[in-house]
């Protein structure tokens, strides 16, 4: 694999909204972006030809679901937990920026990643889920991520739509988070990496680059969600591939390793930061590694006969 491109996200999407004919809108719309009509522009990077292969795997109707043994550091301490990557294509509305009900042109063909995590800190639990709609095009940042979050303090919810800009939403029960909406200027997503390893990894951004970190860190570390300085590098193994982003700023690192051939399954993760608050904050390194991997549609297996199917997954 030759490491010799760049992630170059300068595309929108591919479809557009247009509600409004006069420059007097055009101009309002402007101003006020999160209350103007959600205009979306075209993506202006080519679509990337999907392969037999790709096709094959993808488009069989079943969801490939992989468990992970979890170490997890929260608040100073390493806690055991699972991890799933559930990882589906399926048809998305890039106006509404939702899962299309049928079949219709304007559909856009995406990869979904719904990650979850599930640990405990002493008494009480932590559960963890993300959700990246990245289209198989390769063409485009992701259009859509979102994070959800529970614990016993409270819960909260974030969101970036892909528009014009990148739209930010936020919803905590901090008073110092609170209700968050502010657009970014488009830089890459770290949510949109896991799937477009699973896509494209021979186009993995590399060098010094401006990234947005995943959803998930800036809550657990209520870090302000903007792009860091960072710089990114693959290194290859034996029949493995580990792609390393490293944040300076943020004392942090994220190392994914997959298989090099395709379907570049995710075998295992890690992610090192400063776990804790205050002077007694040091660096710890949270771990997810392989445990089983299944293909199955799993959103019709809802009996409880079907529940053994867990077993394969060693959950």
């Amino acid at each position: 694999m030759k490491n010799v491109y760049k992630f170059t996200f300068l595309g929108i999407l591919s479809a557009s909204i247009i509600y409004s004919c006069v420059d007097a809108t055009k101009a309002s719309n402007k101003e006020n972006p999160l209350n103007a009509e959600k205009a979306v522009a075209k993506p202006k990077k080519p679509k990337k030809k999907l392969s037999e292969d790709f096709k094959s795997y993808w488009y069989s109707g079943n969801a490939e679901i992989t468990s992970y043994k979890l170490e997890q550091a929260r608040y100073g301490e390493l806690r055991d937990g699972t991890a799933v990557l559930i990882y589906v294509t399926e048809p998305f509305l890039p106006e509404k920026q939702v899962k299309a009900d049928g079949n219709n042109q304007g559909n856009v063909s995406v990869l979904k990643l719904n990650a979850t995590k599930n640990y405990l800190t002493g008494i009480y639990p932590y559960s963890v889920m993300s959700s990246t709609f990245y289209p198989v095009y390769d063409n485009q940042h992701a259009i859509k991520t979102s994070l959800s979050m529970q614990e016993w303090c409270g819960h909260v919810y974030s969101q970036i739509n892909n528009r014009n800009d990148f739209e930010f939403t936020s919803h905590s029960y901090f008073e110092s988070e609170a209700d968050q909406n502010l657009n970014l200027r488009k830089n890459i997503l770290e949510n949109e990496i896991w799937n477009k390893i699973r896509i494209n990894p021979q186009d993995l951004p590399v060098g010094e680059l401006q990234i947005i970190p995943s959803l998930e860190f800036a809550r657990l570390r209520h870090k302000p969600l903007k792009a860091y300085d960072a710089t990114a590098e693959i290194a290859q193994g034996e029949g493995l591939t580990t792609y390393t982003i490293n944040y300076p700023e943020l004392e942090r690192s994220l190392a994914i390793t997959f298989t090099t051939d395709f379907p570049h399954s995710v075998e295992s993760w890690t992610e090192t930061f400063k776990s804790g608050f205050g002077p007694k904050a040091k660096q710890m390194t949270t771990k997810a590694t392989k445990l089983k991997s299944i293909k199955t549609a799993y959103w019709g297996q809802n009996s409880n006969d079907d529940m053994v199917l867990r077993d394969s997954l060693g959950l």
